[in-house]
């Protein structure tokens, strides 16, 4: 097949290219040079911007479009209508945030989604994020009507991670000595590897799919404190894991998804955004590697890393020092 990717050179975007590179099609990348241009060498690439200058991409067709940086609906609806004539399927990366209500478990692509008061608001902030992913799937199924196939992931993992939402977790419990976590252990988390998200849509789209798909996993439940043991097993850290209640982390201003990435207490209108029903993904062949091949690449991948050892998110070790002091000093002072 003939591939168009747009974006494609970071992330998920890689794993992309590499998965239908493996499968033998033919990929161009549609990118503005700019996020490690010099990958891929043996791809055709074709330069431009999304906002206004999509010049390179006229006159051309594609089997498929691949759309893994599209967050402006304008910008999105400019793509798709380019593209309609030139594609016969348009598949585009959205994300779980489109969904309205999370104070429920198990929604699935049924579930009401999120809307915004302005739908002209182009600034993306973590309210209009997924308002605004949501204008943009309904941009490509307007420009493509029954030729769309729209992926919903969660939290995308693995190698290539450059957010470091899941990786501080492997690298820290890898470390060693006391390491703080949040809550009791049992708040609900759903990740997927990048590779296998990646597999599952080049698989999808080869098969001309189409539709809506929340793409998150594992296929079972998994909780933070599931997460946590299995860094400590596959890693051999010795490390000691502290417990600390959801109500001091709040207390102290510990944020979730940031400061402890990947969890998010089982409060509050966000308590559920890591349950989503992903059986249809898994009916249309979705599967999952084993999480310790994830943790031991995840490692891999941040061991060289030329951006070096710090990450992006997560509590520092101070931070997490003076946290597990004051823990410990009411913990005493209540017994």
């Amino acid at each position: 097949m003939k591939l168009l990717v747009l974006g494609g050179t970071v992330f998920l975007g890689r794993h992309l290219v590499d998965s239908a590179l493996r499968r033998g099609h033919e990929v161009t990348l549609f990118t503005r040079g700019k996020s490690n241009p010099d990958v891929y060498p043996e791809v055709e690439k074709l330069q431009g911007n999304r906002d206004g200058n999509m010049e390179a991409l006229e006159g051309r067709t594609w089997d498929a479009v691949l759309d893994t940086s599209g967050y402006i609906p304008r910008i999105v609806k400019a793509s798709a209508d380019l593209l309609a004539p030139a594609a016969k399927l348009y598949c585009f990366i959205s994300t779980i945030s489109v969904y309205a209500d999370f104070s429920r478990p198990n929604f699935d692509e049924d579930t009401a989604l999120g809307t915004t008061p302005d739908e002209t608001v182009e600034e993306v902030t973590g309210a209009t994020y997924g308002p605004l992913k949501v204008l943009c799937e309904k941009a490509v199924q307007e420009a493509f009507p029954g030729r769309a196939l729209i992926v919903r992931p969660g939290l995308i993992v693995g190698p290539l991670d450059h957010t470091d939402r899941f990786s501080y977790w492997p690298r820290r419990i890898a470390q060693g000595g006391e390491v703080l976590a949040p809550g009791d252990g049992n708040d609900p988390v759903q990740i997927i590897d990048g590779r296998d998200l990646a597999d599952w849509t080049i698989s999808m789209v080869e098969k001309g799919a189409t539709g809506v798909y929340n793409a998150t996993g594992p296929a079972a439940p998994l909780t933070i404190k599931e997460v946590v043991d299995q860094c400590l097993d596959t890693t051999g850290s010795g490390a000691d894991i502290t417990w600390v209640s959801a109500e001091f982390l709040k207390e102290k201003g510990v944020t979730p998804w940031g400061d402890l990435p990947s969890w998010i207490p089982a409060e509050g209108p966000l308590a559920y955004m890591q349950s989503a029903d992903v059986r249809r993904a898994v009916d249309n062949g979705l599967t999952f590697r084993p999480l310790s091949e994830t943790i031991l690449d995840t490692l891999a991948y941040l061991a060289g890393r030329p951006s070096g050892p710090d990450l992006k998110a997560g509590l520092t070790r101070d931070r997490e020092k003076e946290l597990l002091a004051e823990w410990h000093s009411r913990q005493g002072q209540s017994s």
